[in-house]
């Protein structure tokens, strides 16, 4: 599967949650999409849907492809620690996300757009790859020539959301990412146990 480039509105709607952030029209449609919207009998979901559906919730999120998806489960499979949780991790972990959390884009599609156009540097040298996964301590910056560019200004001066495992100094436009968050840090309304179950099938 390609990356979806269709109406963010429709997926989200299919969610029931607002899951790329505010949207008018989801605010207005609330309900799934298709023709017969809300008055089409939906039957209960069977255990294999409703987990389906969470990984796929997941996959939207975060902007994830299946197969990058998939391995970044395996790695949370092999890795200690509870494995719903350590890919929840590995996904916070990633360039693009800790982008969009520091700020520097009001959504994810918006910050893999930076880190691919070169305008991000980690550790005072250029990362263009969104999936780039940062260790603690790691540096994340706007690189100079593009500290005047004008949507990441004003993402900056419309963001107000403060995380407790990354810094942000907006004079000099760069933050750390200083520790894996917790599970309970992670603000995503994910059921990451459903996806392992989905996975270990």
């Amino acid at each position: 599967m390609a990356r979806y480039t269709g109406p963010k509105s429709k997926i989200a709607r299919k969610f029931g949650e607002a899951i790329f952030g505010d949207d008018k029209a989801f605010e207005k449609k609330s309900y799934p999409p298709g023709q017969h919207g809300n008055n089409r009998r939906r039957g209960k979901k069977s255990e294999y849907a409703v987990q389906l559906m969470e990984k796929q919730k997941a996959k939207y999120t975060y902007g994830i492809l299946e197969k990058q998806f998939r391995n970044l489960f395996e790695k949370a499979n092999r890795s200690k620690g509870v494995t719903g949780e350590v890919l929840l991790q590995l996904c916070e972990s990633r360039l693009d996300n800790v982008v969009y959390r520091m700020g520097l884009s009001p959504t994810r599609s918006g910050a893999r757009q930076l880190v691919s156009h070169r305008h991000i540097i980690v550790n005072g040298e250029i990362v263009n790859i969104p999936s780039y996964s940062l260790k603690p301590g790691d540096v994340v910056g706007v690189r100079e020539k593009s500290k005047s560019v004008q949507a990441i200004l004003d993402s900056l001066t419309n963001n107000s959301s403060v995380y407790e495992w990354i810094t942000w100094n907006t004079e000099k436009q760069e933050g750390a990412f200083v520790a894996i968050p917790e599970r309970m840090q992670i603000p995503e309304n994910i059921k990451e146990q459903l996806i392992v179950e989905l996975y270990s099938k």
